[in-house]
């Protein structure tokens, strides 16, 4: 990763107080982030990035808004990280493709059956070997922590926007109803998926440890938690399209 301008800039003209004392938060939340992502991934870019976030954070916080700087910076850091994690992005567009077919199939069999559908049925709905839909949904889980990091807090609460303090009612009133939606389709997750779920985001474990609760292989936790990600997108689609989740 080339180092931005501002970056440089910042450097160059000596480091403000504000950035060494939040330095710690940007490692942390590197850190953390990277414990996630396969091994390939450089936890120095991680940083840089962050700092890149947290330089942002300290040009646009207002402090009018209720939230902490800290809090505030901590949304900014974590969405620089991710941006350049997705410059990146590991995950052909083929699996990009596959995984929007089976959350489609998934989504399908869960309306028209009312109950969550099977990894066996949705695997042979999209014309994959058993063998081959776990690979996916390993792979699943690699690429789309991405996009669910990006919309939780630390504690695995749905998070909403920096600039939520400068939102109006409108928009206020749809991130808590989505809020309570998300959390209302990870409650109604089969239990297997859902305990991964609330190991990986709320106890903060990583897949090793969790294997090790449950245990089965790492290998297998990264395609449960890849089969959560993608019945979640299904129905969180149902949501979007209809207004209720599936029963």
């Amino acid at each position: 990763m080339n180092a931005p301008a501002e970056y440089l800039a910042v450097q160059r003209a000596g480091t403000p107080d504000w950035i060494r004392n939040h330095t710690e938060l940007v490692r942390r939340i590197a850190h953390h982030l990277a414990a996630r992502l396969p091994p390939g991934v450089d936890v120095d870019d991680l940083i840089q990035a962050g700092m890149i976030g947290l330089i942002e954070a300290g040009r646009q916080y207002r402090g009018d808004g209720g939230a902490s700087f800290e809090t505030f910076a901590s949304f900014r850091i974590r969405g620089a990280m991710i941006d350049e994690l997705r410059r990146g992005d590991w995950t052909p567009r083929s699996v990009h493709r596959k995984v929007r077919e089976a959350a489609d199939a998934m989504r399908e069999i869960e309306q028209r059956h009312g109950r969550a559908a099977s990894s066996q049925e949705v695997a042979a709905a999209v014309g994959l070997k058993p063998d081959k839909y776990q690979q996916l949904m390993d792979d699943a889980a690699r690429g789309q922590v991405l996009s669910l990091d990006a919309t939780v807090d630390a504690s695995g609460e749905p998070a909403l926007s920096p600039d939520t303090h400068q939102a109006g009612p409108a928009t206020l009133f749809e991130q808590d109803e989505f809020r309570a939606v998300l959390a209302e389709a990870i409650a109604s997750l089969p239990d297997r998926e859902r305990t991964v779920m609330a190991l990986y985001y709320q106890e903060e474990m990583n897949l090793r440890e969790i294997g090790a609760v449950l245990g089965v292989t790492e290998s297998r936790v990264c395609q449960i938690h890849g089969q959560a990600l993608v019945r979640l997108r299904a129905r969180m689609g149902t949501w979007k399209d209809t207004g209720n989740l599936p029963s």
